[in-house]
């Protein structure tokens, strides 16, 4: 039992990662209903980990591609260079804001919290319904203003994949460049937040007895996430490409509710 538990986690964390649902707020909402209520790091770590490495895989061209040019001296050199420099900048409004109020955010994970961020995801992703001329080259100013957006994503219950890409949109980049940027500016703080919990992890008194945890549970959960985050990552570029979110936003509006309901 234990290991599916940690298995619906990990599928959990693995699709609303990309999915634009919003990952924390269903992770906080799943380990309710499981009651896995206190939060387990060395699984944190795990499955923050998994979901960077799926973002990876699917975009293992796009990425060699960039650091394979970044050291080029032609046209084809300076895009790449211009191109990371505006993921960088996309991460500084995250990095501001979850290493400003880690600990403040981390007292808001309620599900009654997360249902009311949930409407409001719901409300961003129904801005999918307006009509971008998609004409807009990403530039520092819009990579900064795609960044807040993701800053805004720490809340748990606000989509981080939604909000990214809707402000892209709305913004005027076009819906296949919002959501390549948007999955691949995901990266930065992923990484991050992985590498701060495993130090969260690693400063605890006695954290070497914190690794002796349910390793069946853990590997069913890492692979979990692994597998979903690709599937939810490919489909959703697919998604994007042809389609609004606002299915999403209905989904987020009714998910809202009944958290603040229930909660």
């Amino acid at each position: 039992m234990e290991a599916l538990s940690y298995f619906l986690l990990g599928l959990v964390q693995g699709l609303t990662e990309f999915l634009p649902v919003s990952s924390s707020g269903h992770l906080v909402l799943g380990q309710t209903i499981l009651g896995l209520e206190e939060e387990d790091l060395s699984f944190s770590v795990l499955v923050h980990a998994a979901t960077a490495l799926s973002t990876l895989v699917v975009f293992r061209k796009d990425i060699g591609s960039l650091f394979r040019d970044v050291f080029r001296k032609d046209d084809a050199g300076s895009e790449a260079r211009k191109y990371g420099w505006l993921l960088v900048c996309s991460a500084i409004p995250a990095a501001i804001v979850g290493l400003g109020f880690k600990d403040a955010i981390e007292t808001l994970a309620t599900p009654r919290f997360v249902g009311a961020m949930l409407c409001v995801t719901a409300g961003i992703l129904f801005l999918s319904l307006l009509k971008a001329k998609g004409s807009n080259q990403l530039n520092t100013g819009r990579a900064l203003g795609i960044g807040l957006a993701q800053a805004c994503a720490i809340l748990p219950g606000i989509s981080r994949s939604g909000s990214t890409i809707c402000v892209a949109l709305i913004l005027g980049i076009s819906r296949e460049a919002a959501a390549k940027f948007s999955f691949l500016m995901a990266l930065i703080p992923i990484g991050g937040a992985t590498v701060l919990t495993l130090n969260e992890l690693l400063s605890q008194p006695g954290h070497v007895d914190t690794w002796n945890g349910p390793w069946m549970g853990y590997a069913v959960g890492t692979a979990a996430a692994f597998v979903s985050g690709w599937a939810a990552c490919t489909w959703m570029i697919r998604l994007v490409k042809r389609s609004n979110l606002a299915g999403f936003g209905a989904y987020c509006l009714t998910a809202g509710i009944l958290a603040l309901v229930l909660g």
